[in-house]
């Protein structure tokens, strides 16, 4: 079977690999560290296709030490401990775990013994967020380091040394005469982007060839799989599911869960995201649905396919039915532009703490009004600072639940923030 054109072209050193300047490039940390002959157990954080696997492999490479390998799909505990028994014995082991945040807990903890004394130094390649899905006790023991898609101009570098270096594109007579259907697909991806290159350079096997936009989509639409769970329109995907629910369709919803599922994408993916849909999208408008949307959250991480697709469908669809809102959404978002905006405003002297003397004299606290001290427990009185006060950063939204909210915070402070 031949080798695809992406391992032909896999970096063999730093000097070599395109993008991540910021992590590789010359007087960057991980430049300093292999120069060193100091690799720290790291994790690598990124969307698929960004150099993850390649770094690890270089690194392994540059310092010749022992590399082993596992995948967090097809390993598990047995296979780690076997590792670990091996690494004992040739020091300097790099363990390379390919999609760790895959790994539960049980297996990342077979980790931490090895990776605190030193046996192997851990590589862990993640795309999903190292907060959420590595144990705290691993990750304590690890750099982060976060890659980026690659940008337009690094795409089109790979693209030129595809044609150029690779021992079968070169014999022929390629033309790139337009790149944006091959960079729009990819999305910064490298290995999406040199399969759709080799896809796209199979498909016609006369000697000269002339790439275009509207030939690259004439034959990614035939040739490219509708759902890949390790990357190939994996975002689409999710795309089409979010935006469904926030559509109110539980029909287009639970067709793009069932995509997912069938697809085999990681229930925790999906069920991560509909917590944060359950706050960003519904809000206020139902707060029932961030508290089914967690509870998801739990219940498929114990239950496992195929069951969880039950439970996967039932919030689904119960979210997509639910009133709507970003109002919470939009909140933070202006609060937060406030803050940059205006710095560090002085916290009002009515509302700071005054736990010593000196504070007191200072008149920390002094006019502040205990709310429950009053009727209806409220009290008129001002919680922004003086630059900004009176400034609306939640606007209710227009729905039943969120109109009521409305009425009651107009009835308590009148006209001052316009509800």
């Amino acid at each position: 079977m031949a080798v695809p054109l992406a391992e032909r072209l896999r970096p063999r050193s730093l000097s070599e690999l395109v993008g991540q300047e910021h992590l590789t490039g010359e007087g960057s940390v991980l430049q300093k560290a292999i120069q060193q002959g100091k690799i720290p157990s790291m994790i690598l954080w990124g969307p698929p296709g960004v150099g993850k696997t390649t770094i690890a492999h270089i690194i392994a490479n540059t310092l010749h030490v022992p590399f082993f390998t596992l995948s967090a799909i097809s390993s598990g505990v047995k296979e780690v401990r076997e590792v670990i028994e091996k690494a004992k014995h040739q020091p300097g082991s790099i363990l390379f775990i390919d999609e760790i945040h895959r790994f539960n807990k049980g297996q990342q903890d077979a980790l931490l013994g090895a990776v605190e004394k030193g046996t192997v130094t851990l590589i862990g390649a993640t795309t999903e967020n190292p907060s959420f899905e590595v144990n705290a006790a691993l990750l304590s023991r690890c750099l982060v380091y976060v890659l980026k898609p690659l940008d337009e101009t690094a795409m089109k570098k790979l693209l030129t040394l595809a044609l150029v270096k690779d021992e079968f594109l070169s014999r022929r007579n390629i033309t790139l005469e337009e790149t944006s259907a091959l960079l729009n697909i990819s999305g910064g991806d490298a290995r999406k982007l040199l399969n759709l290159l080799e896809i796209v350079t199979d498909a016609v096997s006369e000697h000269e060839l002339t790439i275009t936009d509207n030939l690259v989509m004439e034959i990614a639409q035939k040739r490219i799989a509708l759902y890949d769970k390790s990357g190939e329109q994996h975002y689409d995907i999710i795309s089409a599911f979010i935006k469904s629910i926030r559509g109110s369709d539980p029909n287009g919803a639970v067709y793009w869960l069932a995509r997912m599922i069938e697809g085999g994408e990681d229930v925790k993916f999906i069920a991560r995201r509909l917590v944060i849909l359950a706050s960003e999208d519904i809000g206020n408008a139902n707060p029932n649905a961030l508290l089914l949307a967690n509870a998801t959250f739990e219940a498929v991480n114990k239950i496992g396919y195929p069951e969880s697709r039950i439970i996967l469908s039932q919030c689904t669809t119960y979210l997509a039915s639910s009133p709507k809102s970003n109002a919470a959404y939009i909140a933070i978002d202006e609060a937060i532009a406030a803050v940059k905006q205006h710095g560090d405003l002085p916290v009002p002297l009515h509302l700071r703490n005054a736990p010593t003397r000196m504070m007191k004299n200072m008149d920390y606290g002094k006019g502040y009004q205990y709310a429950h001290s009053y009727e209806r427990n409220f009290a008129t009185q001002e919680y922004l600072p003086d630059k900004i006060k009176g400034t609306p950063f939640y606007k209710p939204g227009h729905n039943a639940r969120e109109e009521e909210l409305r009425k009651w915070l107009k009835a308590l402070w009148k006209e001052k923030y316009g509800y």
